[in-house]
């Protein structure tokens, strides 16, 4: 059976890094992830105060966003387990991590908005991963590219965001722009680390998809 080892750590065959990832989105799903220890964006900010629908809209909104962190944590749980390449791995383990702290902040907006998580989480969770799965299995190159295109579009969703919140509310505001910021950078790495262009329909079925998630997880 093949084996991978980060250097430093113990050797992991490939079945382990398939449990390993179905563990990590157990986590994500009902447990508490765990991220790099960034300070929240919205630390200390004091809560403005929304009128009944400001505050839903906010909700509903950062429930999107959850969702999407979510799915971003399928997607590089399932690639990393997918690749060979040790350093690609670590690459993809440091941005599920951050990725992770979005999913952390996200979840104390919708508390603090009276919110709730998707009920569809572990729908979007499983589709996401095995797409995921199905990308790193094609190749390095196509998974990079995949996960490049995933962020860029990540990216512009976030920025839709930041003109639909209510201008007032400060603190979802600082960390969507944050979040935003984090996909940029992360589509940048995975730019550089040769990430293919992928086909125009390939980029609109995702556009696609994107728009059915996101259309259902701001009313489930």
């Amino acid at each position: 059976m093949t084996t991978r080892q980060t250097p430093g750590q113990r050797s992991y065959s490939e079945t382990d890094h398939w449990l390993i990832a179905a563990q990590n989105g157990l986590t994500t799903i009902f447990g508490q992830p765990n991220g790099t220890g960034r300070s929240d964006p919205s630390e200390g900010l004091d809560e403005a105060e929304l009128d009944e629908a400001e505050r839903d809209q906010a909700a509903r909104l950062m429930r999107v966003n959850h969702v999407g962190e979510v799915c971003a944590q399928a997607l590089y749980q399932s690639q990393a387990a997918a690749t060979r390449d040790l350093q690609l791995q670590q690459t993809l383990a440091h941005a599920a991590a951050e990725e992770n702290d979005h999913l952390i902040w996200c979840d104390r907006r919708l508390q603090a908005l009276g919110g709730r998580k998707s009920l569809l989480n572990p729908l979007w969770y499983t589709g996401a991963f095995v797409i995921g799965a199905v990308a790193g299995l094609a190749g390095d190159r196509w998974s990079l590219g995949f996960l490049k295109e995933t962020e860029e579009q990540v990216e512009g969703h976030l920025d839709s965001h930041l003109g639909r919140l209510p201008a007032k509310d400060t603190c979802s505001r600082v960390v969507v722009q944050q979040m935003k910021e984090d996909e940029r950078r992360h589509a940048e790495t995975a730019s550089r680390s040769g990430a293919a262009d992928l086909p125009t329909p390939i980029k609109s079925l995702m556009r696609g998809a994107s728009r059915v998630m996101t259309g259902a997880a701001y009313w489930i």
